[in-house]
């Protein structure tokens, strides 16, 4: 099969282009390269383009009867929350504008399966603990809201012409599962606390009052690998005749609170990682932890990590 990866270049998107490599897809990368790096993806085609522009039409159709592009794996987004409030024009064009000239060229390009990458900022605050897929779906900043639409789009395209999706809602992703495939940029708690640690400072923690056990917020942190593999399986769900979901939560299902993180940081780089407690932030929920159960049932996937693994991995790639 040939599979074509949107944003391949990136963090997460190289770990899946690297596991369809190893199974000997045929794999085309769609990346700006922004924040993308060509070395990440191996011997893939790599097409420099930019979803969101008048020219990423013909282009994709053109990449997709080339390259007999059968699939989809739709990464390529701005993903800053922060920013996402700041600049939400931006993000509206971006990553909704990106996603609805991927879908119009698959659409006239002939290719009927998608994963895309959404995530639990769909989801906004909810008033549970574990959320759940057919939970309430109310994001609070602009992001969370695009990534809301893209999953629409893509169900109104199976409506439409046929389209078969599966979208991701991901929790906290960290890790590596190769040590050329750290995290770069530092938007998530671990690489957070790693730069504090070089540059000698404390990392800070955001509420020490939360109503848990260590007063510090939980969540759920899930390894790259493991996530990777979950577009794996999604791919391959989609070519099944029954598909009773479109959306699924990727998580261990689990939760760490952030002094258990930090923890376990010690334990691994053997530095004296004393935090900085402030304030709560507003809309932090004390406890954010995904139930896993459909993931599971219908797609046979689970988590094989934990968070010792997590921070092992993401220390060993930061280092190299």
């Amino acid at each position: 099969m040939s599979v074509l990866v949107t944003g391949g270049a990136g963090y997460i998107g190289s770990h899946v282009v690297r596991l369809l490599q190893e199974r000997g897809e045929e794999v085309v990368v769609v990346d700006d390269l922004s924040n993308g790096r060509t070395q990440r993806v191996g011997d893939a085609r790599v097409l420099q383009l930019d979803l969101a522009t008048d020219a990423a039409h013909p282009a994709l159709v053109s990449a997709f009867a080339e390259h007999g592009v059968e699939a989809v794996v739709h990464f390529a987004a701005r993903k800053q929350v922060g920013e996402s409030v700041q600049q939400p024009a931006r993000y509206w064009s971006q990553n909704v504008g990106g996603t609805a000239n991927l879908l119009q060229a698959m659409a006239d390009g002939g290719v009927g399966k998608l994963v895309f990458s959404s995530s639990a900022a769909t989801y906004g605050a909810p008033a549970t603990d574990v959320v759940r897929e057919d939970g309430p779906a109310e994001p609070i900043n602009p992001y969370g809201q695009t990534k809301l639409v893209g999953e629409w789009m893509a169900r109104a395209a199976g409506v439409a012409w046929g389209l078969r999706s599966a979208s991701l809602r991901y929790f906290n992703v960290a890790g590596a599962g190769w040590d050329d495939l750290g995290d770069t940029a530092v938007m998530n708690l671990i690489p957070i606390v790693f730069e504090a640690l070089d540059a000698g400072r404390a990392p800070v923690v955001f509420g020490g009052d939360y109503p848990t056990p260590d007063g510090s917020a939980i969540r759920d942190y899930v390894h790259v690998l493991d996530l990777a593999q979950a577009h794996l399986a999604a791919l391959d769900h989609l070519a099944a005749d029954e598909r009773p979901h479109d959306v699924f939560n990727v998580g261990s299902g689990s939760g760490s609170s952030v002094l258990e993180v930090l923890a376990v940081v010690r334990e691994v780089t053997g530095v004296d990682v004393e935090p900085e407690v402030r304030e709560r932030r507003a809309g932090d929920p004390p406890r954010l932890v995904a139930d896993v159960s459909r993931i599971s049932e219908t797609l046979g996937w689970s988590t094989t990590k934990d968070l010792r693994d997590i921070v092992d991995s993401a220390w060993r790639a930061r280092k190299a």
